[in-house]
Order: structure tokens, then C-alpha cells, then sequence
């Protein structure tokens, strides 16, 4: 094969959809699912479901096993790795970018540290590619992604010396290379390993070891290593299109020519066709028994997603989980699956007290042969000269296997440096230092000195430098396997104390030297090695969770098949399997990979017999479109999967579409009650205070697409995290839920809110549903901890969700409050960032969005100048008014007509559509100033008084008399004038209803004119049964601000400007009218809740003071206030002026009506009083004064007070609530009256 076009052909990304042919085939995008630049097997988090029948921890060999078997096996499978995932064209090259992959963990403890312990870190990128644990005596060098290590080794398939098979510490079912057979086979079949073609360019690197071996008197010892790198271009056996090594060396750092075959490529991306669902970001911690009543074990993980990590220590403390109905398989690697087992033990699950002892770091040794007489082209490039490749990571090895003791032998393979590190080489290997520097005669040290020189002018690739004449060793031996881990202070500390310092690592170093010498090199041993205090570094860490030789565990953690033992019996977990290299009870002596992926092939093999499970070996899958959806989907949850499909579909259009997101992490903390009973959420909160009962939700908050987020009248997110609350169950799964930033309020005028609405699933299975809201409303004018109050504060109630119907509302079983503390918000702010297809849309998608918040808190925080609220023409779609039955004109003495209108009652559904025989009994409200009957059927609301009563079975009469919202009013008619349009009303309806007498609810003006009708016996009091006075009868006394105003001359107004005040205005009004508009921003109104930018609301509030506390009203009453509320004329005004100053009704002349003679004519009228602590138009001390005034005079036996706390004036009728508070108190007294009078 000519090397150069090799090289030319196939250097860069394998992923690009334009190639023909089989690659253009495997990678073609597909429109069915989106895509980027590469594939992406993985699946969001928040798309994951909270119960699967097997999980499989990790994406290496023996997690890849398990995943690509069991999906094989039709089982529903989530596969959780901690790294990310990536393809060939996305690993880094540089050193700047490895060191951003980097992450450095463990216990820093260099030297010979004599039992004194090291220091702990944890530092670096907690999801990088690159992993390295420090420990005393031994470190190691890992990866983190999906495929496991697998991204970064050296791709060598070697199966161990028979002799090492044939070692007591294998379990009798292992011992011997005849019962391993069948399983490497079954791995090569996937792996396809095989040997560097005669036809590919000769290698430097390989050159040499092969003289190496003859100078040693070992020429018949070196071999080719069989390796999974790919030679040719095409499918490999999963079906997945790979191309040919370009032979960069750059393995051991991720290789982007496509040539590597991961478990990515083979294994995962079977377990994805098959069905298997993969989650990146996501660290195992423990694992659990599930609770009582429930099968299988919790899988305990942090999501490292959305800046999670941030939340300290909330992030280990409330841990995300899934649910493994079957099966878990342990495939996180030796020390990833041994920590996982120690932290579960000390968290309750019984294992073998051998977890963490009798670690291998599989005699790794690592050095180098410096500045030998020979090129040997070693170090990595990306873009190799294709007459002089670099080659594979390993091609070769010296096989020094067979000695007379099993454990003395070892091998040595050649070794390619990537690229990344080429930069340090001079530095490593110029200046570390090293106890045995060579000696030279002095025409040979010219010879190297002048090499080194040109190493270090020209740089570790100049051809005739030393770096290019160096060769780089990797040793794999045997150890004692005496390391263990351990976790301190919840960290994984790695112990192999003296294991750099054995005589074992001595010979070989001899050995090592020796070979060097003879091509002229002076040996260096590994960098960690010299820096560190003669510390090894092990690519191949085993053990931690070993397989017992005996069977119990007393002597190990896990059975032959891999299942891990209850304590130090025999009894196991048997749906628990260790199948990855922690299961390895001793060194190999070769790369282990290939024995791993046999072992896990026979673990989970005999694990699916012990579940009845059947896996389908034989079907083959084609060539993959890894852009397009899996060919074989495992269906699960009909109705979880819609969920799932849904946002599914909402992530695939945001990434099609190339939008822009932002995503965010939110803490909250407070105290839920556990019960439903406190209706209070502020009682409730107190109350679980007192119990103890603390609440917790951790959720991240993610939009894929950021204009739907601030445009869409929803504003809709997605919610995943954990919920957490002892009281209610313990640790919630939140998915799929939904947050809405500033979603109109449809409770409360000028409001929006900040909803959180979820579902969630305990680990026990119990489902609930939270809601949350935080209100933000204009009680934060020009108040910054107001502003703070409101936006993190949340009101959450929560009920019961045993059934999956969408629209049930369970009973609400718990309820209170939660709040973001200072802390835990710049935490928050600090976990803020955008995702988009570009710098330049994520920056677009911050400002959109911190621009769409800022403005949204400015509305409230600035809210008198805002933009008004004009009257609109346009009716609510959601009106529920209810046409009367009819409708009649009634004419009072002095010739004025008014409109009276009634309803029938609610035929009952029993009664098959025909009123009772039997009459009705019959009420009539009277509205007061500038309304009409709408305040009393309010079509906004959902159950109005009209409705309430007709539905109790009464008649329902409303007339508008001459100073309510009616075209009368303009000519200048009095509430005293208005008594008589009442008489008229009671007149039709006792001369149409046989004469009998009418129970009679009058609110505010139409109650005084009703009190002034009877004072002065234009209404006789014979005719009436009974009386509701809503806010005020015969003793007015004004609010605080009415009270100021009542001494204003409102004729000058009159004279000057109209007789009529309009509570409605509009843009076009006259210029002093559009002036008082804008004046009227900033009237008084106590309160800042009470402000708003209604131009109604604030018209009708200069003349007839607050008439509502506008919490109480709803936003679509308030927004359509002009459909409710007239005018009025300055008579009037001053008639209500005048009898607020003096405190009582009068006449136009002024003259006092409520006098003893006529209040004597009220005797016998049973009445019942209304007020609200909120009334600002008249206090509630009027009411009192009348009603004692009445009592004093006829006894208390007929009279009853009510004052509402918090209702206003008009809201008593006008809330929405009302049908819970108002209406059944004034039904009760409608009813008492006609029971007993």
C-alpha cells in the first residue's frame, strides 16, 4: 500500500456525510432524527425514564458487553457514563487542548511517604477525557467518555500466557485456558484484532525493537501484536463504517482518523441499534437495594450537566437515580466500579469486606531508550509524513513470557508518544532527574551531545534530534496485587506503597538498560517514576471487587459469574455483576483488554440464563446510519414514552432548526407540610418548621430554544432533578417537567408568575406532582427586596399522582414554602450558559434572554410607568355569562325607566329540562353607582352570585336603577333619587310574583338608596323579607383618602369641565383628560400591590376610592373593567360626598334621614351586614354603626354583621372565591330568613 496516500486520503474526521460509497452510507444524515457534524448515541438526560430492567454503569469493555447483550436480549437498558461522548475529529491534538480534558484526582503522596498520609485533590475537568489518579506508590492514567478507555489505549489484543490462567487465583470454573476460549473468540468477533499488514510502510519504532530483541539474543521472541486498529476502509462488525489507520501514534490521546475500534464503534454502538439507552454526564455513586415492596436496586448518580457541580455540597447530597428492575453490571473500571461498591457498603449494602484490597496495576512500567544510534520516529503526529509514519500506538512487543516462574515474566512493547506531549519531551528527558546517567567515550558523547543540542534547538521532530532517536518502552509484568482503596473523606484513595521500589521493577529495569545500551541510548525511566519518588504509573489498573477463588467472601468480592457477595458468605446479590477489570483477581501480564472483554461476555452470559433472558447472538445489524434512530427500539411505557417522544421532538427541532438555548441549576430549600389540611401556605410552612419537615428541590433548567422561551406567551423550559423531603418519601426523580418564566397570572391583575409543574417518582415508586409558583407583581414598585422577596420565594403545593391519567388532580398531600437562599442564587448565576450552533447565536440567545428578564422584573419594579392599560372593544373568549331569562323595563313614579332583569333557576339535571311547580323563591339585587348586573353575574369568573343563587333553586331579579352604569345617569339623578327605581322594581315583582315579599342584596350606592327608601317610606318595609347591605346602608363612613377628598368642591369641576365623569378614557380623549390620565399613575393607593396601569381602575379609584383589593380580582376582570364600570355625575358624587362627611344618608337637601321616627320604620326587616378589612371606599366601621344603631333600637335577634378579612369593596362580589366565602354566608342568612320568617 503506498504509504502516501494512505496518509493524504484518510488524515482528519471519518464523520464527514459527503463521502461515498460505505462511509457515505454509515454516516448519511438522515431527516428522521437531528444531527450535527457527528453522530451523538447518547441520549439528554432529561429524556431518561426512572425505571429500566438493567443499568449498566460504564461504557468500557465490560460495560459495552453487558449494554450490546442485554439490549441484544431485548431488556430496556440505560447505560450511565461520566464522560462525554465523542467521535474521530473531536479528540484533542494540542497540549493546550489535552490539558483542558485533564483531570487530576486522589491522594498526591510522593516518595517514599513511610505511612504518613498524602494530600487530597480533585482538580481539573470533572467530565474530561483524561483521567489521573494519584496514589502512593502507584498512579494511574484512565479515560473518562463513552467507550471508556477504550478511547485512548493502545488497542493490543493479547490473551495471557496459559500459565496465568492456570493460577489458584482463579475460581475452579476459571482455572485453565480451555474455559476462556469460547469467549475470546466470541470477542475477537466483535473486536476483529489483527496484526500490522506486510503491505503498510515499515515503522522506525518497530525497526528498532525488532534489533533490539536480536541484540538481546531474543530475535525469536519478537512478535506483532494482534490490535484493533483498523488497516482498510469499511464496516466493522457491528455495521459501523471505519476507515484506516493513517498511522499517527496518536492512540493513547484519542485518534481522529477513524481507524480505532472502540467499544463506541462496536459494542455501544450495537447496544444503541438494539435499544439501549445511553446517558453521558452521569456519575455513579452507590448503588442500593430498592425500598421494601420493590424489586431490583436504585442507582444513585450525579448528572454533571448544566454546572450542576457548582452546588456544593448539594450535588453529592441529592443525587439523581434510576431504577434497575433486574440488573446492574458494574463496567465503570477498576477503580470507578471499587468505589462505587465502597460507598454502597457504607451506605448499607452488604459486601464482601474484600471490596478495595488486592489491587494490580498489571506490572505497568513505562521508560524510555534516549537518544539511541538509530531514528525511531516515536512521537505522534496528526499529520504524518507518509514515507515516514509514525504507525500505531503499539505495533510490536518482545514476548518475555515464558519463564520458569509464572510471575517473572513479562513483555516489552514498542510505544508511540502522542502528539500532545511532544512539546515537554526535550524538558522530560533532558533534565529529570535520573541516578544512572550513561557514560561515553568522547567521540561518541561529541556525537550525542550534538544531538541533544539539535533535540533542543530544532524540537523533538527534527530528524536528526534526539527525541526522534528515542524509543519508548510500555512493560506489562506482574505485581504483588497488594494495592487497595480506600475512600477518605468520601474520596478514592489509591494505596500501592513500595510497589515503583520491588525488585521485580529492578530487573526489568536492568533488563530495560541493557537493551537500550545496545542501540547506543541511555534508559529513562517514566517521568512519574523519577518525579514522584519512583512511583509506577499503570495504564491497567484491576481488581478492587476480585473474583473469589474459593467462593465465598472471605476471599473475594464476587463470584465466578461476577455477581457480588452478600458479607463473606456465599450468598450473592444476584442481580448485581461485576464485568469489568475491578473483577480481575491478579496481574495478566499483557494488555488486559482482551481477557476483559471475555470475562464480561461470560458474565453477563450466564447472568441473562439466571434471568430467563435469551440474547440474540446471530442477527447482524448492516451497515449503521448512526444519524438515524435505532433499528431495533425496546417499547416500555406507552404513556411514558409520549412524555419522552414530546420533548424529544422539541430538542431535535431546536437543534434542526441550528436555535440557541439557555440552561441554568436552581436551588430551593424550605419546609413542606405533609398533609393538605393547613390551606395557608405560609401556616403550612410554620407548621412543617416545627415538625422538622425540610424540603429541597435541585433542578436544571434548560430551553433548547431561546425565543420560544421569551416570545411563546408559555414561556416554557424543561425541569430535571431531584426533589428531596423525608416527610414525603425521600429523593424525587424530576423529569421532563416544566418551568415558564414570567407566564401571566390569570389569578391577579398586573401578575405573572414563575412556575415550576412536575411530576416525580420516589424510589419506593410513589408518584406525586408539584406545583410551584413564585408571584411577581407591582407590590415590588421601586422596592429591590421586595423584587428579591418575590423571585425567590415559591409556593408549592403538592398531591398525589398514582394515576397516570394527565388531567387528574389527587388530593394535595403536601404544601408550604421554599426560597432560594443568597448562597445558593450566585451559585446559580455562576451555572448560567447558552448552547447554540455558534459564539455569536450563544451570545445572541444571553442577551435575548437576560434582556427578556430584566425587562419583565422592570414592569413591577417600575410599574406606575409603564405602558397604560387602555379599554379595549374585544370580549374574553372565556366569558361565562349567562343570558337572563328575561329581560323588562320598570318606570318609577317620577317617570324614569330603568332596565330590571331576571334569571330562572337552574333546572336540575334530575328534573329532565322542566322548572319545579313549585315557585321559586325569589331575590333581587340592586347594584351599586356606576355598575349594573354584571357585578353580581360577572362573566370573568367561574361561579358568579347569579349563578350561585339560580343553581341554590331562587329567582334572581337585578335592576340598574338611575345612578348605576345606564345613559340615565348622565342626567344627574342622586342614589336618594334612586330609592324610587327600587320601589318600582319591588312593585313588578310582587305584582308578578303574587304580591309576596322580597328577600332584597344591595350593595354600596344601591344599598344607601335602598336604607333611604325605607327611612323616608317610599319602600314600605312590609314588602321586604330581608336585606343583605353589601359595604354600607344608612351610616356611610369614607376610607382615609375618600375621607381627604370628601371637601373637595366637585362642582367647580362641573362648572369648569363636564358634569360626567367617565371611569373609562382612551388615547384620543380630550388633552386635560389624557393629562389626568397620566397624573393618575401616581395617586395614592397605600399598598403597592395596589398599583396598576389600568386607566379604569384608576378613574373610577380618584371618585370613588379603591374599589377593590386587587389581589382578590382575577386578570381578565381587571383587564375588561370597562365592560363592568360607567360613570358618574358630580350630583351624585356630591350626594355621596356629603353623606360620607356628615355619616349618613340624606336627602338632596341634606336633611338627615336616619332619625329614630325612621329608623323605627326598619323594625322587624331581618339584615345582615357585609364589610372587608380591605374596603378603602367606606370603612368597616360603618356597617358596625349601623348594625349597632339597629340593635340598640329593635334588639340583636334580626341582625347580623360579617366583615371578610381582605376583601375590598367590589371583590366581595367580583372575586373569584367569592362562591367560597361571600355568597354562602349571605345564602345562609337568605335561607334562615325564609325558614323562620
Amino acid at each position: 500500500m503506498d504509504g502516501a496516500s494512505e496518509a493524504e486520503s484518510h488524515t482528519g474526521s471519518t464523520l464527514a456525510p459527503e463521502l461515498d460509497g460505505a462511509a457515505g452510507v454509515g454516516y448519511a444524515p438522515s431527516s428522521r432524527r437531528s444531527h450535527g457534524p457527528y453522530p451523538r448515541l447518547s441520549r439528554p438526560v432529561e429524556l431518561m425514564r426512572p425505571s429500566y430492567d438493567v443499568v449498566v454503569i460504564g461504557s468500557g469493555y465490560g460495560g459495552g458487553v453487558a449494554a450490546s447483550r442485554m439490549a441484544r436480549g431485548r431488556q430496556s437498558v440505560c447505560v450511565l457514563e461520566r464522560g462525554k461522548e465523542r467521535w474521530p475529529g473531536e479528540f484533542p491534538e494540542t497540549l493546550p487542548d489535552a490539558m483542558r480534558e485533564l483531570r487530576v484526582s486522589g491522594e498526591f503522596a510522593p516518595g517514599d511517604r513511610r505511612s504518613v498520609p498524602g494530600k487530597l485533590v480533585d482538580t481539573g475537568n470533572p467530565t474530561g477525557l483524561y483521567h489521573f489518579a494519584v496514589g502512593d506508590g502507584q498512579n494511574v492514567y484512565m479515560a473518562n467518555g463513552l467507550g471508556g478507555t477504550s478511547l485512548v489505549n493502545a488497542n493490543v489484543f493479547l490473551e495471557p500466557h496459559p500459565d496465568v490462567h492456570k493460577m489458584d487465583v482463579w475460581p475452579e470454573e476459571l482455572r485453565g485456558k480451555e474455559k476462556w476460549t469460547r469467549y475470546y473468540d466470541r470477542a475477537k468477533e466483535v473486536l476483529e484484532p489483527t496484526v500490522y499488514p506486510e503491505s503498510f510502510p515499515e515503522l522506525l519504532k518497530t525497526s528498532m525493537l525488532k534489533e533490539q530483541a536480536k541484540q538481546m539474543s531474543c530475535g525469536d521472541k519478537f512478535r506483532l501484536v494482534p490490535q484493533t486498529t483498523r488497516f482498510e476502509d469499511g464496516p466493522n462488525s457491528t455495521g459501523v463504517v471505519m476507515h484506516a489507520s493513517t498511522l499517527t501514534g496518536m492512540d493513547a490521546t484519542g485518534i481522529n482518523d477513524g481507524s480505532k475500534s472502540t467499544t463506541l464503534v462496536t459494542y455501544i454502538s450495537d447496544a444503541w441499534n438494539w435499544g439501549a439507552e445511553i446517558f453521558c454526564e452521569c456519575e455513579v455513586r452507590q448503588v442500593a437495594k430498592a425500598p421494601e415492596g420493590r424489586k431490583g436496586y436504585i442507582v444513585y448518580f450525579t448528572w454533571r450537566s448544566g454546572k450542576r457541580d457548582h452546588f456544593m455540597p448539594t450535588f453529592y447530597d441529592d443525587l439523581m437515580w434510576v431504577h434497575a428492575k433486574k440488573l446492574v453490571f458494574f463496567g465503570a473500571g477498576s477503580l470507578g466500579t471499587t468505589e462505587i461498591l465502597l460507598r454502597s457498603k457504607r451506605f448499607g449494602l452488604d459486601i464482601s469486606n474484600e471490596v478495595g484490597t488486592e489491587m494490580s496495576g498489571n506490572g505497568d512500567m513505562l521508560g524510555f531508550g534516549y537518544n539511541t544510534d538509530r531514528p525511531v520516529n516515536c512521537i505522534g503526529n496528526p499529520r504524518p509524513n507518509p514515507n515516514r509514519p509514525v504507525g500505531p500506538c503499539i505495533t510490536a512487543f518482545i514476548d518475555q513470557r515464558d519463564q520458569d516462574r509464572t510471575l517473572d515474566g513479562f513483555v516489552v512493547e514498542d510505544c508511540a508518544v502522542p502528539f500532545a506531549l511532544a512539546p515537554i519531551m526535550v524538558p522530560i528527558l533532558e533534565y529529570l532527574p535520573n541516578p544512572k546517567r550513561r557514560f561515553y567515550r568522547p567521540l561518541q558523547a561529541v556525537a550525542k551531545y550534538a544531538s541533544r543540542l539539535r533535540g533542543k534547538v530544532f524540537g523533538p521532530y527534527f530528524v536528526r534530534g534526539s527525541v526522534q532517536n528515542t524509543a519508548a518502552y510500555l512493560i506489562m509484568s506482574h505485581d504483588s496485587s497488594q494495592g487497595t482503596l480506600t475512600l477518605r473523606e468520601n474520596t478514592p484513595v489509591l494505596s500501592y506503597s513500595g510497589v515503583g521500589r520491588s525488585e521485580s521493577v529492578s530487573r526489568i529495569h536492568g533488563f530495560l538498560e541493557t537493551m537500550t545500551e545496545k542501540v547506543g541510548g541511555m534508559f529513562v525511566a517514566n517521568p512519574v517514576w523519577t518525579l514522584f519518588g519512583k512511583h509506577e504509573i499503570t495504564v491497567h489498573p484491576m481488581g478492587g471487587a476480585r473474583i473469589s477463588p474459593g467462593g465465598t467472601g472471605k476471599d473475594g468480592v464476587t463470584n465466578h459469574k461476577g455477581q457480588v457477595f452478600k458479607g463473606d458468605g456465599a450468598e450473592v446479590h444476584e442481580g448485581l455483576v461485576v464485568c469489568d477489570a475491578s473483577n480481575l483477581p491478579a496481574a495478566l501480564g499483557v494488555n488486559p483488554f482482551a481477557t476483559i472483554t471475555a470475562l464480561a461476555e461470560r458474565s453477563v452470559e450466564l447472568a441473562a440464563e439466571d434471568q430467563h433472558i435469551s440474547i440474540n447472538y446471530g442477527t447482524k445489524n448492516g451497515i449503521l446510519n448512526l444519524f438515524d434512530s435505532p433499528k431495533y427500539p425496546v417499547t416500555t411505557n406507552e404513556h411514558e414514552d409520549q412524555g419522552i417522544d414530546r420533548l424529544a421532538n422539541v430538542i431535535a427541532k431546536a437543534k434542526d432548526s441550528a436555535k440557541a438555548g439557555v440552561e441554568f441549576t436552581e436551588v430551593m430549600s424550605g419546609f413542606i407540610h405533609a398533609g393538605g389540611e393547613v390551606e395557608d401556605f405560609e401556616d403550612a410552612a410554620k407548621k412543617a418548621r416545627s415538625y422538622g419537615e425540610a424540603a429541597r428541590f435541585f433542578l436544571t433548567v434548560k430551553s433548547w430554544d431561546v425565543s420560544e422561551l421569551v416570545n411563546s406567551s408559555l414561556h416554557p423550559a424543561n425541569l430535571t432533578g431531584t426533589f428531596a423531603c423525608s416527610s414525603l418519601g425521600g429523593t424525587f426523580l424530576v423529569q421532563r417537567g416544566t418551568f415558564r418564566v414570567f407566564h401571566h397570572d390569570s389569578r391577579e391583575p398586573d401578575t405573572t408568575n414563575l412556575t415550576y409543574d412536575f411530576d416525580m417518582v420516589s424510589t419506593s415508586g410513589r408518584k406525586l406532582h408539584f406545583y410551584g409558583y413564585k408571584t411577581v407583581n407591582p407590590a415590588a414598585f421601586l422596592a429591590p427586596v421586595r423584587i428579591w422577596q418575590q423571585t425567590s420565594t415559591l409556593y408549592v403545593t403538592i398531591r398525589d399522582r398514582s394515576d397516570t391519567a394527565e388531567d387528574r388532580r389527587g388530593e394535595v398531600v403536601g404544601r408550604g414554602m421554599l426560597h432560594v437562599q443568597p448562597a445558593d442564587f450566585l451559585k446559580g448565576l455562576t451555572t448560567f450558559q447558552a448552547s447554540g450552533p455558534s459564539s455569536w447565536a450563544r451570545l445572541r440567545s444571553v442577551a435575548s434572554y437576560v434582556g427578556f428578564f430584566t425587562k419583565q422584573l422592570a414592569v413591577p419594579f417600575l410599574a406606575p410607568l409603564g405602558r397604560l392599560q387602555w379599554p379595549g372593544a374585544r370580549i374574553a373568549e372565556t366569558y361565562l355569562a349567562t343570558p337572563p331569562s328575561q329581560s323588562m323595563r320598570v318606570v318609577a313614579a317620577d317617570g324614569v325607566e330603568s332596565t330590571m332583569l331576571m334569571w330562572d333557576p337552574a333546572v336540575p339535571k334530575s328534573a329532565g329540562g322542566q322548572q319545579p311547580s313549585a315557585p321559586a323563591p325569589i331575590i333581587l339585587f340592586i347594584p351599586g353607582a356606576a355598575t349594573d348586573h354584571t357585578i353580581f353575574a360577572l362573566p370573568t369568573i367561574e361561579k358568579n352570585a347569579v349563578d350561585y343563587f339560580r343553581e341554590a333553586g331562587y329567582r334572581v331579579y337585578c335592576v340598574t336603577h338611575r345612578v348605576g352604569r345606564t345613559p340615565v345617569a348622565r342626567k344627574g339623578y342622586t342614589p336618594y333619587d334612586a330609592r324610587r327605581d327600587i320601589r318600582a322594581a319591588l312593585e313588578h315583582i310582587r305584582k308578578t310574583q303574587g304580591g309576596e315579599k322580597i328577600y332584597v342584596v344591595a350593595h354600596c350606592a344601591g344599598s344607601s338608596a335602598l336604607a333611604c327608601g325605607l327611612l323616608d317610606g317610599t319602600i314600605p318595609g312590609k314588602w321586604i323579607r330581608g336585606i343583605t347591605c353589601s359595604m354600607v346602608f344608612m351610616n356611610p363612613k369614607f376610607g382615609f383618602v375618600n375621607h381627604l377628598l370628601s371637601n373637595l368642591p366637585v362642582t367647580l369641576y362641573s362648572k369648569l369641565v363636564s358634569p360626567w365623569w367617565d371611569c373609562t378614557s382612551d388615547r384620543n380623549d380630550t388633552y386635560l383628560q389624557r393629562l389626568i390620565n397620566q397624573l393618575l399613575r401616581f395617586y395614592p393607593v397605600g399598598d403597592p400591590r395596589e398599583t396598576c396601569r389600568s386607566v379604569v381602575c384608576h378613574r373610577s379609584e380618584l371618585v370613588f376610592g379603591r374599589l377593590w383589593t386587587h389581589k382578590n380580582l382575577n386578570s381578565e376582570t381587571h383587564e375588561r373593567l370597562e365592560h363592568f364600570l360607567g360613570g358618574t355625575s358630580m350630583n351624585s358624587l356630591e350626594w355621596l360626598m356629603r353623606a360620607g362627611r356628615v355619616e349618613c344618608v340624606t336627602t338632596n337637601k341634606g336633611e338627615n334621614l336616619a332619625t329614630p321616627e325612621n329608623i323605627e320604620r326598619l323594625r322587624g326587616i331581618p339584615i345582615l351586614f357585609l364589610s372587608g378589612t380591605g374596603n378603602r371606599v367606606y370603612t368597616a366601621e360603618n356597617t358596625d354603626k349601623s348594625y349597632s344603631i339597629l340593635c340598640n333600637a329593635h334588639g340583636k335577634h334580626l341582625y347580623d354583621r360579617k366583615v371578610f378579612p381582605d376583601k375590598g369593596h367590589l371583590d366581595a362580589w367580583m372575586s373569584p372565591t367569592a362562591y367560597r366565602d361571600v355568597y354562602p354566608t349571605v345564602r345562609q342568612h337568605v335561607e334562615w330568613v325564609m325558614k323562620n320568617l
